[in-house]
């Protein structure tokens, strides 16, 4: 993280391209101009599938082009006036159910039109169109939490925008640590590129800074979560001899252990703090929630001691430490939708559940044997787990309505909502695995952002500044290691990223140079009148289809073409006859 006043970030800025932020007023006008604009390109319900097609009748050229001169000089800004609209028109459709297909349309056609914007924008530009963070005027007349069309793009779940090949290069970057964040003197944040990624000596890449990096915290905890696992494996392994008093007080191995649990909480802690005041409530998730349970599961286990090591048992991070892999990534995506699309299961649940514990509490007491509410909670559980107790009601005063209620409760739970919680399982699973490849990107866009989103720097102002070389000090000393591998790393990647580019060349062809579209023999070929271009690569491209338009344009065009042939023809004919 860099601050205006370093000469070294300064070099970076003038690195980037320049841009000039527009007003909150100004962007709010370009976001109601591009939804009257939407709302005048798709006045009625036209299905989803369509609108994302590669080649579709309703998102042309023209209507790109249109789009692109609608935004005037703010162009750079258009992406992400084209997700706050996405946004607004979804937020329509959930308050507006009658609309709902029209405005879900509307939203989808402004995440495609942003998405292919960015990809016909020149690749100087991409980064700051897609990075650059922007204010719009909200309806209580407050400026919005300052976000770029990538941040609005991940808090709306924009998989149609996330997963195009220019996002992902951005992210990659983020994720490399190419691209930086920095704080100007206003307290905001700016992307710019890393000074010294061109640098192949190894002590140039000695950066404390650098464990800020994604990749690098990735693995960094991954590391400390082994460490953690091996802690927690010593601190438990003999419990019981805590039960002697001359054991009674903490060993060294509970002090890491909760050392570490503190540490880890105040860290989250720290990073919903900052989110507050650089991000929207969109960037609190499912998997926030899980931390948050998981780091009460931990605090709250420092004060059991004994119970504490089964209060721990719950706090598995298995799934979340090795999400960066594509595999587990996906299944883990899976799993926080069918924990999501389970909420409709224990709402009917709760509700089928209440009026049968009323019923069956009604019954408990009136055979004159008043037993304790958990009891009778408990018996309906055992049936929604298969594991009826009908041997209960089958010797009671209530017999048999008890046990025809708890059969009926049995069968309401065993066929209907069962059922449900399976249909619903299976249709998360599906949607997610339906589109795996964009729905990770997306994820691990999110993943990425979400490491950098809450930054933490401090600026050290003269004399002080002394406590800031003295910072960077003693973190260069404690993560000596760890800076030594980064080090190595990226000077290593410096030094073969000449054979890699060399490997790589063929990727990188300028196919509209003449001397490539239409070559010149050389050599003895030359000298007996052989050529490859007999015929203009223009002439050869005239001949190929054009699928960049839909077929109903295409038709258009070849009528269009027959028509005015025809009036050629009988202009002759008429001539012809005088």
């Amino acid at each position: 993280m860099f601050r205006e006043q370093d000469p070294e970030h300064e070099q970076a800025r003038m690195l980037s391209p320049e841009w000039k932020k527009p007003s909150p007023d100004t962007l709010t006008k370009l976001i109601k101009r591009l939804r009257a604009l939407t709302l005048r390109l798709l006045p009625l319900e036209v299905d989803v599938k369509i609108i994302n097609d590669p080649i579709n009748r309703i998102i042309t050229p023209h209507v790109m082009l249109s789009y692109m001169q609608a935004a005037g000089d703010f162009s750079d800004a258009l992406p992400y006036c084209l997700l706050q609209a996405h946004s607004q028109f979804c937020r329509e459709a959930r308050r507006n159910l009658a609309d709902h297909g029209e405005n879900l349309g509307r939203a989808v056609a402004c995440e495609v039109l942003a998405r292919r914007i960015a990809h016909q924008t020149p690749l100087d530009r991409v980064v700051p169109m897609i990075t650059n963070r922007y204010s719009y005027r909200e309806r209580d007349g407050e400026d919005s939490v300052a976000s770029s069309a990538l941040e609005v793009a991940i808090d709306n779940h924009c998989t149609i925008f996330l997963s195009s090949s220019e996002v992902q290069n951005v992210v990659a970057s983020l994720w490399n640590g190419v691209i930086i964040q920095s704080i100007d003197e206003n307290d905001d944040i700016q992307y710019v590129p890393y000074h010294k990624s061109h640098r192949e000596d190894f002590w140039s890449h000695i950066d404390p800074s650098r464990m800020s990096v994604p990749r690098y915290q990735n693995v960094f905890r991954i590391v400390v979560w082994f460490i953690f696992l091996g802690v927690y494996s010593l601190a438990v392994r003999e419990p019981i001899e805590r039960l002697n008093p001359v054991h009674a007080s903490l060993d060294p191995w509970e002090y890491a252990l909760y050392i570490m649990a503190l540490a880890f909480c105040l860290e989250d802690l720290h990073r919903g703090y900052k989110l507050i005041h650089y991000a929207t409530r969109r960037s609190y998730g499912f998997w926030s929630v899980i931390a948050l349970i998981t780091n009460t599961l931990l605090l709250h286990a420092g004060d059991l001691r004994l119970k504490s090591f089964q209060i721990l048992s719950f706090r598995a991070e298995l799934v979340t430490v090795f999400d960066g892999h594509q595999y587990i990534g996906t299944m883990q995506i899976c799993v926080s939708r069918m924990l999501q699309e389970s909420g409709i299961f224990f709402s009917l649940l709760c509700l089928l559940g209440a009026g049968f514990l009323q019923a069956m509490y009604a019954l408990d007491v009136a055979d004159g044997q008043v037993e304790d509410v958990s009891s009778v909670i408990n018996v309906l559980l055992q049936g929604l787990l298969q594991s009826p107790n009908y041997e209960r009601f089958a010797s009671r005063l209530d017999f048999p309505v008890g046990l025809a209620l708890y059969y009926l409760w049995n069968l309401s739970t065993a066929v209907i909502l069962l059922n449900i919680l399976i249909s619903l399982f299976a249709s998360a699973y599906s949607d997610v695995i339906g589109d795996a490849e964009a729905e990770y990107m997306a994820f691990f866009a999110w993943k990425t952002v979400a490491m950098i989103r809450a930054p933490d720097s401090y600026a050290y102002p003269a004399p002080f500044n002394l406590v800031e070389i003295l910072n960077r000090i003693v973190m260069t000393v404690i993560f000596f290691i760890p800076l030594s591998i980064i080090a190595f790393f990226e000077a290593s990647s410096m030094q073969r990223s000449w054979v890699m580019h060399w490997l790589n060349g063929e990727d990188e062809i300028d196919f509209d140079n003449p001397a490539i579209i239409d070559p010149i023999v050389e050599g003895p070929e030359a000298e007996h009148g052989l050529q490859i271009s007999k015929i203009p690569f223009n002439e050869l491209a005239r001949k190929l289809p054009n699928t960049g338009q839909p077929t109903e344009a295409t038709i258009l065009k070849e009528l269009s073409d027959i028509q005015g042939s025809l009036h050629v023809l009988s202009e002759q004919i008429r001539q012809l006859r005088t």
